[in-house]
């Protein structure tokens, strides 16, 4: 599968983990960066991931900072790209089946890093249930 990853400096070590699993997994990954832990602005990286996912070249995306909220702020102003914030399992999986997210927004500061691979697995393994979700889903683009 191929997935867009990227995060600020809150999300570097985390965001090197995740992509070590998920290459090893097999996945085609677009990494944004960030490359170190020096301080960043987070829509530098989110923008990449978002617009990848945007136009169709990832079919996933995972965006990683402190809170979740800048990168998921930035990611949901593209059109057609559905940001979830997840800080437990069981919200990746409703994000998938319920919302058809496509990005996931995991907030470094607050869940651990075997929470955050556990996410990663759940969302890019769950695929939409479509049926009534699929009309809510339809009616979230403002355009």
């Amino acid at each position: 599968m191929k997935i867009a990853i990227g995060c600020d400096h809150a999300g570097f070590d985390f965001k090197e983990a995740i992509k070590a699993t998920l290459m090893a997994q097999g996945h085609d990954l677009f990494d944004a960066g960030t490359h170190s832990l020096d301080s960043m602005d987070y829509p530098d990286t989110a923008h990449p991931v978002a617009i990848k996912v945007e136009s169709g070249d990832a079919q996933l995306g995972i965006l990683i900072c402190g809170s979740a909220n800048g990168v998921a702020m930035v990611a949901n102003k593209h059109q057609g790209v559905r940001a979830a914030i997840c800080w437990e399992n069981e919200l990746s999986l409703l994000a998938r089946t319920h919302n058809d997210a496509n990005i996931v927004c995991l907030p470094a500061r607050f869940i651990s890093l075997e929470i955050a691979q556990q996410i990663v697995q759940t969302f890019i393994n769950t695929e939409f249930e479509g049926g009534r979700h699929a009309n809510r889903v339809n009616k979230i683009a403002c355009c």
